[in-house]
């Protein structure tokens, strides 16, 4: 039997506010870094060649002016080479874009014939233009 005066106990508290702010960093840290990681990456040391082509988007910009003048990247090119000089660009690139600068002006009549050479030459076409 234990008869000492329970009163005059000093009374043993662990402290455990820094520990909340310790787990608190350490969560917010693992969640950061769990988003950067990916863990579906394959690392691969690659062979090293002295001719390398790199594959790359490309764009090819197609203007067509008020006078119905067209361009291939700032090269003036009548109607009927348009085909060809777009043809030309599809072989340096395997994914090639064209982005169709056109006045506002231009008649949809005369944009169908870039349309179509992009068709035949089974490239993408984007129209550029401009925000509000």
């Amino acid at each position: 039997m234990n008869l000492r005066n329970r009163k005059n106990r000093i009374a043993a508290e662990v402290q455990t506010s820094a520990m909340n702010d310790i787990m608190f960093f350490l969560l917010l840290f693992f969640l950061i870094a769990s988003t950067i990681t990916n863990p579906n990456v394959i690392k691969l040391s690659l062979p090293k060649s002295s001719t390398s082509l790199s594959v790359t988007k490309k764009t090819v910009n197609v203007s067509v002016t008020k006078d119905l003048k067209y361009y291939v990247d700032k090269k003036e090119v009548k109607v009927e080479d348009l085909q060809n000089a777009i043809a030309a660009y599809k072989s340096l690139a395997t994914e090639l874009t064209i982005v169709l600068y056109a006045d506002k002006t231009v008649a949809i009549q005369d944009l169908v014939v870039v349309m179509d050479a992009a068709q035949k030459l089974n490239i993408k076409l984007v129209l550029a233009t401009e925000p509000k």
